[in-house]
C-alpha cells in the first residue's frame, strides 16, 4: 500500500499537466491562492483562483457527488448535517491518507459554531461518493481540488477560505426562505456572498459575540 504522501503525489502527477494547460489558457497560475464556495442546493463546489491585483477568477466548478442532511447548518455531533458558514483550511488540515481517497478538514466548529454551542468534528471535503456530514466530491474531482489547494499552500497561501452556503444567496431566493428557521442565520451569510459577487474580492470575516461581521478589505 503506498504511503499517504505518495497517494497525493500520484494524484498530482495525473492531474497537474491538464490543470496547468487549462490554467494557462485562463490566464491563471498553478500555485496561486485559491478560494472555494460550496452551494448545497445546487450540489456544486466552485474553485476560484487569485489573479494579479487580488481579484479572484472562477477556474472550475465541480459537482458535489453527495452530501448528507438538509439545508441548514450542522448543530451537533451525529446530526449528519454538512456545515454551512465560513471556514479556513491550513496545510495541517489536508489529509492525504483519508479513507475516502484525499480530503481536507473544513475546520468545523469555527468560532461562530462554538459560540452557538455546536458540536462535531472531522467534517471534510473528500473523495468517494458517501457522506456522513461531509461533502463528497468523487475521486476525480477531489484529485484536482486537493492538488490545487496543496499547491496554493506550498506557494505561500497561509490558509484558504471555504464559504459553504445553502444556496446562492440572491436577494429574491433568500426572501423566499423567510419562514425558514434558518432565515436569520442565512441573512448573516448573505453580505459576504453579495460582496464577493460584486467585485470578486474576499471580505474580512470576523465573529463578534455570536454573530458574523463582514468587513471590506
Amino acid at each position: 500500500m503506498p504511503l499517504a504522501q505518495d497517494r497525493a503525489r500520484a494524484a498530482e502527477s495525473r492531474v497537474r499537466p491538464g490543470l496547468e494547460r487549462d490554467l494557462e489558457n485562463a490566464g491563471l497560475r498553478f500555485g496561486a491562492p485559491v478560494f472555494m464556495r460550496i452551494f448545497k442546493r445546487e450540489k456544486l463546489l466552485e474553485l476560484w483562483m487569485e489573479e494579479e491585483g487580488g481579484r479572484y477568477a472562477l477556474f472550475r466548478s465541480y459537482p458535489i457527488c453527495t452530501y448528507s442532511g438538509e439545508l441548514g447548518p450542522k448543530q451537533r455531533e451525529g446530526d449528519n448535517q454538512a456545515p454551512e458558514g465560513f471556514y479556513r483550511v491550513a496545510s495541517g488540515q489536508l489529509n492525504p491518507h483519508s479513507r475516502f481517497h484525499l480530503a481536507f478538514n473544513l475546520g468545523y466548529p469555527n468560532a461562530y459554531d462554538r459560540a452557538h454551542a455546536r458540536t462535531g468534528n472531522f467534517l471534510m471535503v473528500h473523495g468517494s461518493c458517501v457522506s456522513i456530514g461531509c461533502y463528497a466530491m468523487g475521486d476525480d474531482g477531489i484529485e484536482e481540488i486537493y492538488t490545487l489547494a496543496a499547491a496554493a499552500l506550498r506557494g505561500g497561501q497561509t490558509a484558504f477560505e471555504v464559504h459553504a452556503f445553502p444556496f446562492r444567496l440572491e436577494r429574491m431566493d433568500l426572501e423566499a426562505q423567510r419562514n425558514s428557521p434558518w432565515f436569520a442565520f442565512w441573512s448573516e451569510l448573505e453580505p459576504a456572498y453579495a460582496r464577493f459577487e460584486q467585485d470578486h474580492r474576499l471580505s474580512r470575516i470576523r465573529v463578534v459575540g455570536d454573530h458574523y461581521r463582514i468587513d471590506a478589505r
